[in-house]
């Protein structure tokens, strides 16, 4: 079909993003191998870098991704049901982005490329390792064998046994050391960050600012619908502001509260909290993608701020979407007896 890899890319980076937990992480790695083979499928400059950049913030709302499981922990949900309660947000924001690819690569005469069975075949055999890595991970999760903690221990001692041992990328006496202390760096960063995170969080419980908070918006503002409104303008200035982690830990005590007051759904509400921060990824001019964007890419600022544009109208429209359509979170979990 017109604009397949394209069509790739975008899932491909999705199901990165969940993985990883982090979109920044996306565009830099998954960016610097799409990037050429886009172009090299004619693709223009400005599609492709407003296409990688857009991609990159996809996916954060599928399992086992790490910013819903601090939303949950953070808000005292159940993580599942917010995991589930994602699901159709997540596919509709690929969906909407898929299509309009679709369209652009069908307008601009994009070339077929022939699908070719043999040579997919040999490459999912090359990959076969790597492409059991989700298949553990969701598995033993879903099976109920593992809890989070667990899969994720299983996930380390396969990647270190597949790269040391099945791949040898790496040696045990000279890489390990490394690997680790890059590990345990990365670990204590982002401890560093919550636990700050949290110590702010605690004063603003002991202050009642939450409570003065609810009070303030209950003075003037009446309607859950333009409370929504306000939540989504506020929301998108934090996703350009704030790191996704820390403003989870920041903003959502806060927020919750007012949610409750308005008789909004935790687990709508959650959704609506991150697909808002997504969105804060791509709006110029403070955006985190678009500076990574400008970096991996060696493209203008300015340039990447212009590419994005028709794929911030698409994630826009997602975002209303999901905040005005309730049933789009709701239903699935209600279908799941949840």
């Amino acid at each position: 079909m017109p604009g397949g890899l394209a069509l790739a890319s975008i899932v491909v980076c999705a199901f990165f993003t969940s993985f990883t937990g982090g979109s920044g992480v996306t565009v830099l790695a998954m960016g610097g191998l799409l990037y050429p083979m886009l172009r090299k499928d004619h693709h223009s400059h400005m599609f492709t870098s407003g296409l990688l950049t857009s991609s990159g913030s996809l996916g954060l709302l599928f399992p086992p991704s790490l910013a819903v499981l601090l939303y949950g922990i953070v808000a005292g949900i159940d993580i599942p049901t917010l995991f589930v309660s994602g699901l159709v947000p997540g596919i509709l924001e690929i969906s909407l982005v898929a299509g309009f690819a679709l369209l652009f690569s069908k307008r601009s005469g994009t070339a077929r490329v022939p699908f070719d069975f043999q040579q997919a075949t040999r490459a999912l055999w090359e990959a076969k390792w790597e492409v059991a890595i989700p298949v553990l991970v969701l598995g033993s999760i879903l099976s109920g064998l593992a809890t989070l903690v667990e899969a994720s221990a299983i996930t380390v001692l396969y990647a270190f046994v597949l790269e040391f041992f099945i791949r040898r990328n790496l040696r045990p006496g000279q890489d390990l050391t490394r690997v680790v202390g890059s590990a345990a760096t990365l670990i204590g960063g982002v401890l560093l960050i919550l636990g700050v995170a949290l110590g702010l969080t605690n004063f603003f419980v002991m202050q009642e600012i939450p409570s003065q908070a609810t009070a303030w918006v209950q003075s003037f503002v009446e309607s859950p619908l333009f409370f929504l409104l306000l939540l989504n303008l506020f929301l998108l200035v934090v996703g350009c502001l704030m790191d996704m982690y820390s403003a989870i830990v920041v903003v959502v005590p806060l927020i919750a509260p007012l949610g409750l007051l308005f008789g909004i759904d935790p687990f709508h509400l959650g959704i609506i909290f991150l697909t808002n921060l997504e969105l804060g990824f791509l709006t110029p001019p403070v955006g985190m993608n678009l500076f990574l964007a400008s970096y991996r890419f060696k493209r203008p600022l300015v340039e990447v701020y212009r590419s994005v544009l028709p794929f911030l109208a698409i994630r826009v429209v997602a975002v209303g979407l999901v905040t005005y359509v309730p049933a789009l979170t709701t239903t699935l979990p209600r279908l799941w007896g949840r």
